[in-house]
């Protein structure tokens, strides 16, 4: 089958690989689209944090956001999943430490995450396995562009629900990236109004093409009650903001991460008695974020700015932008496309 494959910082390309077992308790999927996301970048840059802590090395086989056909299953494995549209969380617990047990198999210590961490291959591939337990069957009224935006839109609901957001609330979501979009579609959809701050005006006029009316620069942001802040930046300086600019017993939520520690002072956090929030993956979120696509409450897809071929994948990850690719954050790859020359 063909892989896609990064081999060091700066160099990947499709690779000819032996196709996957599934082994027990797994089954083998035939990926039909996968998404492109800031850690894939990071792994072509060589700036992923797992790269120096010893959770991931070179050579790795990106993508954790994907949907596919189950081809194959295990043993162990009931046959009612071959032919089923499934996607599957990224996320890997060991199944029998205290964290997993307690349903927080995303946090726990000997987790793999697909296409990220402990060698676990990922889905920017002809196949990929992955273990039964992680799979989430999709109805119909999920094409395959909103199911491999399942894995994103978890994580934005995520946090959505860590801001504790009430119909009438108002609410800041800081960077208008994939994820941060995602957070004000889910947000709206919970009745929170909703303003989005960014510092590139392309994206900035994308959300407003969203219907968020409330788009700012930080020197444009007006003063307002802010009930929750979420940060789903990648700058330092941004989480400490987030604390300045909550209302007191408000909450902020960090989904976003920055390639430098930030720093807050904690005792803003406590004379402010505001709530502070992590969220780490979409555990916990994708059967909501299919319910909400499956129900049309939110419709990410107006993010997909270009679906192309996985041999094309390289430039994309080299920062040159699809041809033709419209206005929004995010590149799908449509596995099955043939490569161009």
């Amino acid at each position: 089958m063909r892989a896609f494959v990064i081999t060091a910082p700066g160099e990947a390309g499709v690779q000819e690989l032996a196709a996957p077992l599934a082994g027990p308790g797994e089954v083998v999927v035939d990926v039909r689209r996968a998404g492109v996301c800031g850690t894939d970048l990071e792994f072509y840059t060589g700036e992923m944090q797992y790269l120096h802590d010893g959770h991931a090395s070179y050579p790795i086989r990106i993508g954790h956001e994907w949907v596919g056909t189950v081809a194959a299953v295990g043993d162990g494995v009931e046959n009612m999943w071959i032919g089923r549209r499934v996607t599957g969380d990224t996320m890997l617990g060991c199944g029998v430490c205290r964290r997993c047990l307690q349903g927080r198999q995303h946090v726990c210590a000997f987790r793999t995450e697909i296409g990220i961490r402990g060698g676990r291959p990922g889905a920017l591939a002809d196949q990929v396995a992955v273990p039964a337990r992680s799979l989430l069957a999709l109805p119909d009224d999920v094409d395959d562009a909103l199911g491999a935006l399942v894995e994103p839109g978890g994580n934005a609901l995520r946090a959505v629900r860590g801001a504790a957001l009430r119909p009438g609330d108002t609410a800041l979501v800081l960077g208008p990236g994939t994820i941060g979009l995602l957070v004000a579609l889910f947000a709206r959809a919970a009745g929170a109004t909703v303003h989005l701050v960014g510092v590139d005006e392309r994206s900035l006029a994308f959300a407003r093409g969203l219907g968020f009316d409330g788009v700012w620069t930080a020197e444009e942001l007006p003063d307002l009650p802010w009930d929750a802040v979420i940060d789903a930046s990648n700058a330092a300086a941004l989480p400490a903001r987030a604390l300045d600019l909550v209302e007191p017993g408000g909450r902020v939520v960090c989904i976003g991460l920055a390639g430098s520690p930030s720093r807050i002072d904690t005792r803003t956090l406590a004379l402010k008695d505001v709530t502070a929030v992590g969220v780490l993956s979409a555990s916990g979120g994708l059967d909501g974020a299919i319910e909400a696509y499956a129900s049309g409450t939110v419709d990410p897809r107006p993010l997909v700015a270009a679906t192309i071929g996985l041999g094309d994948l390289a430039g994309v990850l080299a920062g040159r932008r699809p041809t033709g690719a419209g206005a929004g954050p995010k590149t799908h790859i449509d596995v099955q496309k043939e490569q161009r020359p």
